[in-house]
């Protein structure tokens, strides 16, 4: 892991303290002081060093930063300077012999300190590294210093193979920074790689057992392996015929299956798999809303309804089974009983697009002119925003299968 990309602007943050030294010597011209060749000399390879660093050229930063070290070794700043540079140049044994000599120089440079931790990390000296980033972390009030010592501490337990650390540092910066995608890029890898232990240690410890099946079915079906996933389920029944909720997921697995190579038969044993898992388990809303569901696309509206009542029966939020049924009741000609069911969807979801369409259509329906129009308004500005975020994605992520069947536009909608 590499939090380099970050560096910047910390790199800007600490280089502005070589100002200094072109401060001080404004200062003594000011009072008369005579202007020494060295004076003149440190002068200009500050500007010089200075102006590169702004620019972002670094080489010709370091070069004039070494000159100044020659010229003033005494100076804290100086050193400090040029151990981000070598930082960012990814020369780390040189940025902690510089950073080190600018913290015996001049101990209070808290960022100096921030990044000597931080190349004692990247040279996987991480013993070395934890306490101080472990203490930037959790003290500076720098953001971006505190974020970039958070990431390399969870290199550095990584390194040193504290578990429990790591993990429960990457549900930390999670909390902190739940759109990073830096951040979320690394801490997946720690939830990916603490699952991958967590299983192996459960293939090891109980091979023959429900647990170890019903962990490899859920991986097989995460990574779309539907054969697999299917075969490792009806293991798990053969196991504990009675065990809710297995039937259920069998039937997602199958129903995953079913979309993607557009089987009506994978669709059918889907089906009958809701259906066994609802005579197990009559309170199970996922699988009583995908027969209702299923049976509203059929046009089987008595039926649908009932299955999206015993839904809400048992789960009461349950938005997706509210527009469904409230959809059954709008091709009933009830748009007052469906009323409820779409104020009380768009009163979970504020930002479903669906909902909102659906209760425009029922307002219209009961003539509330003055309501279809605010709610019709508000799917529009909903509807843009996903047409704004669909342009911006690269690529279209495929649909997790152990998702709900959700509730969607019907392409011949009225706008």
């Amino acid at each position: 892991m590499s939090v380099r990309g970050s560096i910047s602007a910390m790199v800007s943050c600490v280089s502005k303290s070589v100002l200094m030294i072109s401060v001080l010597l404004v200062i003594f011209a000011s009072v008369g002081a005579p202007q020494t060749s060295n004076s003149r000399e440190l002068e200009r390879y500050a500007e010089i060093g200075q102006k590169a660093l702004e620019e972002g050229r670094y080489p010709e930063a370091e070069a004039a930063f070494e000159k100044l070290r020659e010229l003033s070794p005494a100076t804290a700043e100086v050193h400090a300077n040029l151990g981000a540079i070598y930082f960012q140049e990814k020369k780390f044994d040189k940025a902690v012999g510089a950073l080190r000599q600018a913290l015996n120089l001049r101990a209070n440079l808290p960022k100096t300190e921030a990044l000597l931790v931080m190349s004692l990390s990247e040279l996987g000296k991480y013993n070395e590294a934890t306490p101080g980033l472990e203490k930037c972390f959790r003290h500076s009030t720098d953001p971006p210093v505190k974020h970039m010592c958070g990431l390399e501490l969870l290199r550095a337990e990584t390194g040193l193979k504290q578990e429990n650390k790591s993990v429960a540092l990457a549900l930390e910066l999670n909390r902190l920074y739940p759109d990073d995608p830096e951040v979320l890029y690394h801490t997946a890898r720690i939830y990916g790689n603490q699952a991958f232990l967590t299983i192996q240690r459960l293939s090891q410890v109980a091979p023959d057992s429900v647990w170890k099946s019903m962990a490899a079915a859920e991986a097989y079906e995460s990574q779309g392996s539907y054969t697999e996933a299917v075969g490792e389920y009806h293991r798990v029944l053969t196991l504990d015929p009675d065990r809710k909720g297995i039937h259920y997921r069998l039937g997602r697995t199958l129903f995953a299956q079913s979309r993607q190579i557009n089987s009506a038969e994978l669709k059918a044993e889907a089906l009958k798999e809701f259906q066994q898992e609802l005579r197990l388990d009559p309170s199970d809303a996922s699988a009583a809303y995908e027969l209702g569901e299923a049976s509203r696309s059929a046009g089987q509206l008595e039926e649908a309804g009932r299955y999206f009542e015993q839904a809400l029966n048992f789960y009461p939020d349950f938005e997706e089974a509210h527009l469904g049924l409230a959809a059954v009741l709008m091709s009933q000609s009830e748009p007052k009983l469906a009323l409820p069911h779409l104020q009380k969807a768009v009163t979970i979801n504020p930002e479903d697009e669906v909902a909102w369409y659906r209760l425009s259509r029922a307002q219209k329906a009961l003539g509330n002119d003055a309501l279809q129009q605010k709610a019709l308004s508000e799917f529009h500005r909903l509807h843009e925003k996903t047409l704004q975020q669909s342009r911006v994605k690269e690529q279209t992520l495929p649909t997790p299968p152990n998702e709900l069947t959700k509730q969607v536009i019907e392409p011949n909608a009225e706008p």
